[in-house]
Formats: structure tokens, sequence, C-alpha cells
């Protein structure tokens, strides 16, 4: 049997904790990159490497960030469940430049899912995880980890709480760019990525939703994006390592079928301006098989990198 999906297209990360390719100014207190700071060669170009916004534009738009995976979650009436995270004393785990950028994502991405449920009590754990891993690749410095907590401990501020959180990601990025080590920003991105799909994995292998399957299926146009991103680094061997185990998924992909179709544009007045809007709508064709497949070899992946396999 085909499992069929149809939703409406809209832009997705309207209020992601964490995606990093949106560019922000202001870089804070900026340390020397390599100073005190042991960083292989193959993670720092002498020639920047520029990745078109373009594509970049294409991945944000196309991405669905944790916060937006959580509240698809809870609309669902999909119980917390705090198995699905990674547990903070795994940190330790995390102990090579790759791996911390890495950990840097997938632990930033359970903070999300922590913040959209509003536990404030596991919080702050995950908040100092994160601030571990940030210091081990030198940008702690742009975490105003005091202000974090504080607003960790009051569920009103939660708006807060993601705008803050999602400026330090920026800000990361665009040191980490800046300085020629562009290859840990792009891990990071795969590390929320890579998380959020673990997370939405378990939650479809769960319930058997119909909307979180999709939310699986259709990042098949993702991966196609985020494998050639990674491949930049061809020189790091962690990066193209991970870059073989997402290429076998991506192989899974495949029988994944997805179609467009065009729908009547609807007018609207917001503000006081005349808007137009259009209704199209995507289509994506799986069977249960093959998103199986696609769903237990995202949930190895994620469980293999969290125990350095």
């Amino acid at each position: 049997m085909v499992l069929r999906f149809k939703s409406l297209l809209f832009a997705v990360l309207a209020m992601g904790v964490l995606f990093l390719w949106a560019q922000c100014g202001g870089n804070g207190n900026q340390q020397d990159p390599n100073a005190e700071f042991d960083i292989p060669d193959s993670m720092i170009q002498t020639e920047q490497i520029e990745v078109s916004s373009k594509v970049i534009e294409e991945m944000v738009e196309n991405i669905s960030s944790p916060v937006e995976t959580a509240a698809l979650m809870k609309r669902l009436k999909v119980p917390f469940n705090k198995d699905y995270m990674i547990p903070t004393d795994a940190a330790d785990h995390f102990n090579t430049n790759f791996t911390k950028a890495l950990g840097l994502g997938l632990y930033g991405t359970d903070l999300g899912y922590l913040n959209m449920y509003a536990k404030t009590s596991e919080v702050l754990s995950y908040i100092s995880a994160v601030k571990d891993l940030a210091d081990g690749i030198q940008v702690g410095q742009f975490f105003d980890f005091a202000t974090l907590k504080r607003l960790a401990t009051n569920n009103e501020n939660l708006d807060s709480l993601i705008y803050i959180s999602q400026q330090s990601y920026n800000k990361i990025d665009s040191y980490l760019r800046k300085n020629n080590r562009g290859a840990l920003s792009t891990v990071i991105v795969a590390g929320v990525w890579i998380e959020g799909m673990y997370l939405s994995a378990q939650v479809a292998m769960e319930t058997k939703n119909p909307q979180m399957e999709e939310t699986i299926a259709d990042q098949k146009v993702v991966l196609s994006t985020l494998i050639p991103m990674l491949s930049i680094y061809d020189k790091d061997a962690n990066i193209m390592g991970l870059v073989d185990r997402l290429n076998a998924i991506k192989e899974l992909y495949k029988e994944v079928k997805i179609t467009y179709e065009q729908g009547e544009p609807v007018t609207k007045v917001i503000d006081g301006k005349l808007t137009i809007e259009q209704k199209d709508k995507q289509i994506v064709d799986v069977t249960p098989e093959v998103l199986n497949g696609i769903m237990t070899s995202l949930v190895t992946l994620r469980n293999d990198l969290v125990n350095n396999k």
C-alpha cells in the first residue's frame, strides 16, 4: 500500500532555535580562532569556501527547526518523552572538535524540544551541556548563559529564551565562517538535522501519525542539499565518514516520490497591504516499508553518533 500525503507548502523556520544559516551581525568579544586551540588542518580553510546564498536559502526554507518539530508534536497531543533525548552525562562522549560540533547540534535540538514543552527543570542541565561543548570549540562566548538560565526558570519567558538561543547560534555560525572554520558550522547543522529527524522518527514509529511520517519523507530534499555542503570539506575523514552514512540513507530516499500541484492564488489584505498567497500543494508518495527503513536507519545513525560508533 502507498501512503499519500498532501500538505500546503509553507515557509519553515519561522521561529527556529538553532539554525545557523541566517547571517547575523555582531561577533561579541572575538578570540583568535587558533589561540590555545589545536584545530586539525582539515577543519581550517586557507581560502574561504563560499556557499551560494541560494543554496543556503533553499536549505533554510525546507528544513524543519527543532521548535517546529516539537510544536507539531504538541499539536498532535504527543506527550513529552524524556527518553527521546540524549542524556546529559553522554556529553563526555563528544571529545574531539568534530564530535563537539556534532554534539552541539544534537543537544541544541534537544534543548529546543525541552523549550517547547516548557520542561524548565530539565532545561538547565541541557544548557550546561551546550555550554561545555561550545567552550570546547571556543564559541562559548556567544552564549549569554546567565540570561538563558534565568529565562529557563520562567515559563512565561519562552519566546525570549528561544530568541536568545537562536541569536547565539547565528553568531556562532557567522564567527566560524569568518574565521575559515565553516566545517564546524556545517557539522553543527548536520547534528541539528539528525537529532530532529531522530525525534520525528521516534514519534512516527510510536504513533503512526501521517503528519509525522510526512515530516520525515519530505526531508529527502534537505538531505540532498546537506550532503554536498558537508562534502565541500572532503579532506576531513570524520566529515566524509558522516557523508558516507548519510549517502546510505539518501539511497533509501530514492524510493520517496515528491511532486507538486499548483493551487489557486489567494488574495488577502494584511496590515493594509494587498498580498497574494500561492496555495501550492506538496504530494509525497512512499510505501510503509521504505518509510520504516528510512526511520530505522536514522535512529541507528543518531545512536551510533552518540556512542561514538
